[in-house]
């Protein structure tokens, strides 16, 4: 009876240690660039992805920005959430849509490739300067304090954001009730070199 116990006890324990790892979420060698003509110029160097996965992963990035940007009723709230100049009507920075609704500019992108050798692109996000002098992803979740370099980060950083376009634009109002573009993130990370 007690040789059963303890192969029960080293099962239980296994089985939690399994199940623990499962938990951990998976890690993505990303990497941050301002444009895709930097992209293509890490490419040249034994950077991340290939110059045509760069062309792909900018456009998932530029569809990503149409889609899901973070859209305001005035100029004068995105420029409070992501500053000065970087703001511009829906119609400037989605190539179409109403001139009286306002989204950040694109101010670079986030390039993930999945590890383990399975290869492969894990996604692309369009990144926007946030309020505190740093860049966030389009749901405002993940921030960090550079548009460029790499890291290796959880994959969820790949997470389609939910659309924005054809919603109700954010008010001065409605940003302050959330804290703000980009304050309420979950994930703070920092690309270097």
């Amino acid at each position: 009876m007690r040789k059963r116990s303890r192969t029960v006890a080293l099962s239980i324990l296994g089985a939690t240690a399994f199940t623990l790892a499962g938990c951990r979420e998976e890690q993505v060698e990303a990497q941050a660039y301002p444009d895709l003509e930097s992209c293509k110029a890490a490419a040249g160097q034994g950077g991340l992805v290939s110059a045509s996965e760069c062309d792909t992963a900018f456009a998932e990035a530029q569809t990503l920005h149409v889609e899901s940007a973070p859209r305001y009723d005035a100029l004068s709230v995105c420029e409070e959430q992501h500053g000065a100049g970087n703001c511009g009507s829906e119609a400037e920075a989605a190539g179409g849509g109403s001139g009286s609704i306002f989204m950040p500019l694109l101010a670079g992108y986030l390039i993930g490739n999945m590890l383990g050798g399975r290869g492969g692109l894990a996604g692309s996000q369009p990144l926007y300067k946030n309020g505190q002098g740093g860049f966030s992803n389009a749901s405002g979740t993940s921030n960090y304090s550079s548009n460029a370099g790499k890291a290796k980060i959880g994959a969820s950083n790949f997470t389609k954001p939910a659309a924005t376009i054809g919603k109700p634009p954010m008010t001065k109002a409605t940003a302050a009730s959330r804290g703000g573009f980009g304050r309420s993130g979950g994930t703070r990370g920092g690309f270097g070199g």
